[in-house]
């Protein structure tokens, strides 16, 4: 299943189709500025070695049982399988140059952006912090009075963890993303995120035929 949350929470939860049919398709949007929170620019959630996997697997199983089977199939992989654990989330109030450093310090392209309640309201990228500030040699200039809220991508697609690669990989692509953050399908807690490089890992470490078959 996947999901669109924007700042005023998630208000669409379905199919890849169903979303592709009633949202629109393409690149999300920057949102207008919104009202500066309390609390933490900026945070890391961190699931764990084995985070909840015997309920992803027990998940997936029920999954897989449920789709018709097909002898020349490899094995599906699954968003929580590929996906990183360790996130680093930014504040909709984080100034654009600390949204920077946070993002160069872990060596990161993107992150997702959560408000005071833990819950994904957008996504941010280096590609729209370049539109406000700009960057040579690791040296900030011409930095924007701006906040993430102010440039960042919302609403933003969410994926559950047990949601098959190639899904996510046409999620992507439709809405134009460069990563996706994986939220509890119970809870809607942030527990990963899955990139295109994580994608890509994938077709380097496994046989093409193994994982697309």
């Amino acid at each position: 299943m996947f999901g669109l949350s924007g700042v005023d929470g998630e208000f669409f939860r379905g199919t890849l189709e169903e979303m592709v049919r009633t949202q629109r398709v393409g690149a999300t949007r920057p949102a207008r500025g919104i009202e500066r929170e309390e609390g933490e620019p900026m945070t890391a959630v961190e699931a764990g070695p084995g985070h909840d996997d015997r309920r992803y697997h027990a998940a997936a199983a029920a999954y897989a049982a449920a789709r018709r089977a097909a002898p020349d199939r490899g094995p599906v992989y699954h968003a929580y399988q590929v996906m990183s654990r360790r996130v680093v989330t930014l504040a909709p109030a984080t100034p654009v140059d600390a949204a920077w450093r946070a993002l160069a310090a872990h060596d990161i392209g993107q992150a997702p952006v959560a408000n005071a309640q833990g819950r994904i309201v957008g996504l941010v990228s280096r590609a729209h912090l370049l539109h406000v500030l700009n960057e040579h040699d690791g040296r900030l200039s011409d930095v924007r009075a701006r906040t993430v809220a102010e440039v960042m991508a919302t609403p933003v697609v969410t994926v559950e963890p047990v949601v098959d690669v190639r899904r996510v990989a046409e999620a992507l692509l439709a809405w134009d993303l460069p990563a996706l953050p994986v939220v509890d399908a119970d809870s809607g807690a942030l527990v990963g995120i899955v990139s295109r490089s994580d994608i890509l890992r994938c077709l380097v470490t496994d046989p093409p035929l193994t994982l697309w078959a």
